[in-house]
């Protein structure tokens, strides 16, 4: 079936015979149909259309932001939260997630290297079902699916950022005020807004060179601000596109640079504004066109890349994804309070192909053909998506702050997915064209009631606390029309639940200089229906978990230094997990996990003009108990299944990360400024899944006939440097970065590949981090 991930899966795991692969081929291959996979908060330059000088730029008592669902300053927000700011991003060269996940404490990323292809996770709660752990906001309206067939883990929002203002990362569950999918935390996209007092044009471009590319990769930007009525009126129209160099080689044809891509990003914006009422309508579509993967070969016993930055690839993995959204936000001021009004209408397309010839290729010859096929997956996605909230706010510096609000949301989403095989020149076989061919439609429906609410007591104490109380009902069909791996027909099934969710946040201001707070708080990742086949459940319930956070911010000397220390720990359970019954594959509830976590964040202003920071997160997160068992049923025994066993690390969770900022702002003459700075950025190693344990039993007379453990793979621990060079006056801007200096060959993910028909490893695919790239950029704003 289709409900965990085809490489990751079908790579890893290492079949414990050749003879009870054999047998259970078709067992094996229905995997085949499974999702594909992978698997600072700083001070920056001011500027020119900033509104404030460079000392409110880099006091950070002057930032504000929007976590509570209200403009606060971030010193007082009793939460975790890291603000990643536009011009910090330009100064980066940042054109991914990938580009600065590192430096924000608490936050993993797996990437297959192509923008759009990432799974994300905070604070060790990994993406071990195709749910969503982490939410994605665009400005007031979230983006992605909640759904179990959209594979939300694996191809997260990876917002081209340009014409963003900032980026917040809130850490922790967010379920009481952002609900479903958010409980391991949250990525919010700020954008500009149009501005109605001025009149802007921007226009900009680059070329970068990254090592083992043959071409140059270049971008271009336009932008433009425009009031329309003088203080009433405005619109603001972008338009970016950033063609990206490939370098990787193709081992099997000889062709060079074939993971290169494309990403481009348009917008626009109208905002209406009155002495009660503003308005804003927003249209965004952004485009990810990658021919190939940046993933790379790699010897399975040394891990040495096999020929430098090149891979097998048989059949081309082109991906694929195509986001239109539009939203509608009206801010009403009542007087006693604000009313918001906050619509969203997206589409989103996403494809991808993924070579399978070196793991199913070689069935051609179980199928009596003289020498292996070729073999892949394509997948494709497609997701409507509608949402509406409102919500009364009311107004901030009262002794009672409070929030109520309603929620609605509803998708209609396809997912088609078909498994062709051919004969090794690339034609057909006689009488098999597809192993599988299949489409899911789902739907998902969600309504949603929620409070938050805060008591000032005095000037020292403050207590806060929310509910949300969600209900979604869903449907899904699995429509079969051809191949041999699943029978031919139709099935369907429903589900229908209710969650509740709750925080509650005492916070204490120890002096002007240093606040406390503690918090409580639930999260959830939704259930639906699952595969109907006997032996699994009809219905899978939501993952759940409670997480308990002590945090400290302060701000001192003047606001030169600030230091916020944050300790949780986050106790998981019913976790989704994959599990697979007569060759059909779907999840089942069962499982629990721990993750427990210290983060640290500094930043200090010995000089004017002078900012350093410090980044660092200590994350233990394990698995308490065995998974369910997957029972396979293989003649006159069975294959017994456990694929994550009690303390085994969460795959893709460091233990360790930390990062090193710099950044130095100079004023030159003539109203030119500049700024130097840069990063290193360390990350400890990590696995690439759960322990498997497999057992072969004989059931009459009940005999253990054998018993095997799969480690996961460790994928070693890096460190890497990031540069950068920005010269400004009011109008021009020059840049120039240098991402990964040194050009550490450090991975992002590694799976093993294996020939299920003869159980031997080809070799190690894996993703590097980006090469040393070296890029020069300019703006002219006017």
């Amino acid at each position: 079936m289709h409900m965990h991930d085809t490489r990751e899966m079908a790579m890893r795991r290492r079949p414990l015979t050749k003879a009870i692969t054999r047998s259970l081929a078709v067992t094996t291959l229905a995997v085949a149909l499974a999702a594909p996979a992978m698997a600072q908060q700083g001070a920056t330059q001011a500027p020119a259309d900033d509104v404030g000088s460079q000392q409110a730029i880099t006091t950070l008592d002057n930032m504000t932001v929007t976590a509570n669902k209200r403009v606060e300053n971030i010193r007082e927000v009793a939460t975790a939260i890291t603000v990643l700011g536009g011009e910090q991003l330009e100064n980066l060269g940042a054109t991914q997630m990938s580009d600065y996940a590192s430096y924000v404490p608490g936050l993993q990323l797996q990437s297959s290297g192509t923008p759009g292809q990432t799974q994300v996770s905070m604070r060790g709660i990994a993406a071990l079902s195709p749910g969503s752990t982490i939410g994605t906001y665009l400005d007031e309206t979230p983006v992605g699916s909640n759904s179990l067939y959209q594979q939300a883990t694996l191809f997260s929002l990876d917002l081209f950022p340009y014409d963003i203002e900032r980026i917040e990362v809130l850490r922790g569950p967010q379920g009481t005020l952002y609900g479903a999918g958010a409980m391991g935390g949250l990525l919010k996209y700020m954008t500009r807004k149009p501005d109605t007092s001025k009149t802007e044009f921007r226009i900009g471009g680059g070329v970068s060179d990254t090592e083992g590319a043959g071409d140059l990769g270049t971008n271009y930007r336009v932008g433009m601000n425009l009031p329309l009525v003088q203080d009433s009126l405005a619109l603001r129209v972008s338009y970016a596109r950033n063609d990206i160099a490939g370098y990787v080689d193709n081992l099997v044809d000889g062709r060079k640079d074939i993971n290169e891509g494309d990403q481009t990003s348009a917008r626009a914006a109208l905002a209406w504004e009155s002495d009660v009422v503003d308005v804003q309508f927003a249209a965004m579509r952004q485009e990810i066109d990658s021919k190939n993967n940046a993933t790379i070969a790699l010897d399975p016993e040394t891990h040495e890349p096999i020929a430098g930055l090149s891979n097998y690839v048989y059949e081309n993995e082109p991906f694929i994804k195509d986001l239109d959204h539009y939203s509608l936000t009206v801010d009403w001021d009542l007087g006693f309070a604000d009313f918001v009004s906050a619509t969203s209408y997206s589409e989103t397309h996403t494809s991808i192909t993924t070579d399978q010839t070196l793991t199913y290729g070689p069935f051609t010859q179980v199928l009596g053909l003289p020498e292996a096929g070729r073999a892949r997956l394509n997948y494709t996605l497609d997701l409507d998506q509608f949402t509406q909230e409102f919500r009364l706010t009311s107004k901030s510096g009262q002794p009672f702050e409070w929030l109520v609000g309603t929620f609605y949301s509803d998708e209609d989403g396809d997912n088609f997915q078909t498994v062709p095989i051919m004969q090794a020149d690339g034609s057909p076989i006689p009488g098999l064209s597809t192993l599988g061919d299949l489409s899911i439609p789902s739907t998902y429906e969600e309504t949603a009631v929620f409070a938050n609410g805060s008591y000032k007591f005095n000037d020292w104490f403050k207590l806060g606390a929310g509910v949300r109380f969600s209900r979604n009902e869903q449907d899904f069909a699995q429509i079969v029309t051809d191949g041999v791996l699943l029978p031919i027909g139709t099935n369907v099934n429903s589900s229908s639940e209710d969650v509740f969710t709750w925080s509650i946040t005492p916070q204490f201001q120890l002096n002007e200089d240093v606040m406390v707070y503690a918090k409580a708080a639930t999260g959830y990742q939704p259930g639906g229906p699952n595969v109907l086949a006997p032996g699994l459940p009809p219905v899978v319930d939501s993952s759940m978990l409670t997480s308990y956070e002590i945090g400290m911010k302060s701000a001192f000397a003047d606001n030169r230094v600030a230091l916020d220390l944050t300790a949780y720990q986050i106790d998981w359970e019913d976790i989704q997990v994959a599990s697979q019954v007569n060759g059909v594959s779907g999840l089942v509830n069962g499982g629990e996990a721990t993750s427990r976590g210290i983060e640290a964040s500094l930043q200090v202003r010995p000089i004017d003009g002078l900012t350093l920071g410090l980044n660092a997160a200590y994350n233990d997160a394990k698995i308490d108990e065995d998974f369910p068992t997957i029972v396979v049923p293989a003649g006159p025994a069975q294959v017994e299944v456990n694929t994550g066993l009690k303390n085994d690390r969460m795959p893709y969770v460091p233990d360790l990360t930390w990062s090193l900022t710099a950044d130095w702002y100079v004023p030159l003459g003539g109203n030119w400024s500049a700024n130097f700075g840069g990063g290193v950025r360390w990350v400890d190693d990590r696995t690439n899944a759960t322990t498997e344990r497999q057992i072969v039993r004989l059931l009459d007379p009940p005999t253990v006939l054998d018993e095997t453990i799969t480690e996961p793979l460790v994928i070693d621990s890096y460190t890497a440097f990031d540069l950068y060079a920005a010269f400004s006056n009011d109008n021009w801007t020059l840049r120039a970065y240098l991402k990964n200096a040194t050009d550490e060959r450090a991975y992002s993910t590694m799976n093993d590949v294996i020939n299920q028909v003869t159980d031997e490893t080809h070799h190690t695919a894996a993703t590097p981090i980006q090469p040393r790239t070296f890029g020069v950029e300019v703006d002219y704003r006017f």
